[in-house]
């Protein structure tokens, strides 16, 4: 079967390299890629916003399954035109990925659903937003509605924060993202992230993460895209993703059902872990970014096989996932500069020796200039190690890590920190 898979960051060369595995591949081919990612598939030139340009790839090349790795193609409806063209796809169509298109469409979801989630209100206007922070205490949550690379969200701490906040939104700062703003309750607890594959009726669980928002040790600075992550996150214990999924999954995809647009692909669940259980602080419609690296890192098993159970609507004949009961982190080496302005271009030497060492690195924001990898992004690499704990994915990752010379870039050196503190007790 030949596969086409559409991104080019760190993501995605997470999911080249396991497809790549797949006994039922022919030929992988990926757009735009990266040089990472060219290690596993050929890459092709093609714009995932010209819908016509892929579909006809698809059809020359006998494509068998697209897999869509970033947001914005699906929120974009490219999986509606693939498959009306009858081509199988992994991931939601556009309708459905409004879960993670629209904040606000998630959350009215919640209230129809009755999913815990955080006290809410959408504006759309300066004026009304300001009156609507009347009814929320300090600090408040200010969320973009739309797609905004992972940094439209503003945790204010006062009031002149968070108006603030609310004029960057409007003024225009994050395009189209911010015409519309959720003003949200903050929630009190430990964040981690559930992940279950759902072909709009059948649910599968594939595991849990912790990532590192914040750009700076002991999570200070802005937020980011993600600078690392483990997993399994064991403060989501069985019990509790049990929970997760009886009372915010499940309820999820029978209600996106019923209203005739089911969801299929990927559900990615960001949880607050709060005094009265586990709430939904947000959905990804697509594995995230950098937990996508650890999970296939633990992942034992055909991923295009599943995959296509998933495209397919035959998810229901399919075992339970098989995940390494090892831990496994990443650390994200990100250029200077980011998550502002990163410095491109900068030499990137060692990913072959950090490699040899058992650890994978994965590329995210690269370029070959001439046979030299180069920085091309704000997160670079992805350095991914397993480990018995997560103490020792974090030493074999940061082991890893050391052997990488990369001047022009920075990581965080605490991956992990709240788990590891847990194992020294």
């Amino acid at each position: 079967m030949n596969i086409l898979l559409l991104g080019g960051g760190g993501r995605e060369h997470a999911l080249a390299w396991k497809l790549a595995q797949s006994p039922m591949l022919s030929t992988l081919y990926a757009a735009p890629g990266n040089p990472g990612i060219a290690q596993h598939a050929e890459l092709v030139d093609l714009d995932p916003t010209d819908h016509r340009t892929v579909l006809d790839f698809c059809i020359r090349h006998s494509i068998g399954l697209v897999v869509i790795g970033p947001e914005a193609p699906l929120v974009d409806g490219l999986a509606d035109n693939l498959r009306t063209m009858g081509v199988p796809v992994f991931g939601p169509n556009k309708k459905a990925a409004q879960l993670e298109g629209s904040k606000g469409f998630t959350k009215d979801l919640c209230k129809r659903a009755n999913i815990p989630t955080a006290a809410y209100e959408r504006v759309t206007s300066k004026d009304g937003a300001v009156a609507a922070l009347n009814d929320f205490a300090l600090p408040v949550v200010i969320k973009a509605d739309g797609l905004a690379a992972g940094k439209g969200v503003i945790i204010a701490e006062t009031r002149e924060e968070a108006e603030t906040a609310l004029d960057t939104m409007f003024s225009g700062s994050f395009g189209a993202a911010g015409e519309e703003v959720v003003i949200e309750e903050f929630m009190t607890g430990e964040e981690a992230s559930f992940f279950a594959l759902t072909d709009g009726t059948a649910i599968l669980p594939f595991g849990s993460a912790q990532d590192h928002k914040r750009v700076g040790d002991g999570d200070t600075g802005p937020n980011t895209g993600g600078m690392g992550a483990y997993s399994p996150a064991r403060v989501l214990t069985a019990a509790l993703e049990a929970d997760v999924i009886e009372r915010i999954i499940k309820p999820t995809v029978d209600t996106m059902r019923a209203e005739g647009m089911p969801y299929s692909g990927v559900l990615y669940a960001g949880l607050m872990l709060t005094d009265e259980g586990p709430k939904l602080i947000e959905y990804n419609a697509r594995f995230g970014d950098p937990e996508c690296q650890v999970l296939m890192m633990r992942f034992d098993g055909d991923l295009a096989a599943l995959l296509l159970s998933v495209a397919e609507g035959r998810l229901a004949d399919e075992g339970p996932v098989t995940l390494a009961d090892r831990t496994a982190l990443t650390v994200v080496m990100a250029a200077n500069g980011y998550p502002g302005t990163p410095e491109k271009g900068g030499a990137i030497n060692g990913i072959a020796a950090a490699d040899a060492m058992g650890a994978k690195v994965f590329h995210a924001g690269t370029s070959d200039t001439g046979g030299a990898i180069v920085a091309n992004g704000g997160r670079v690499l992805n350095v991914t190690a397993t480990g018995a704990s997560v103490g020792e994915a974090q030493a074999a990752a940061y082991t890893a890590v050391d052997t990488i010379d990369f001047p022009t870039g920075f990581c965080r050196r605490d991956i992990g920190w709240r788990e590891v503190a847990r194992e020294r007790g």
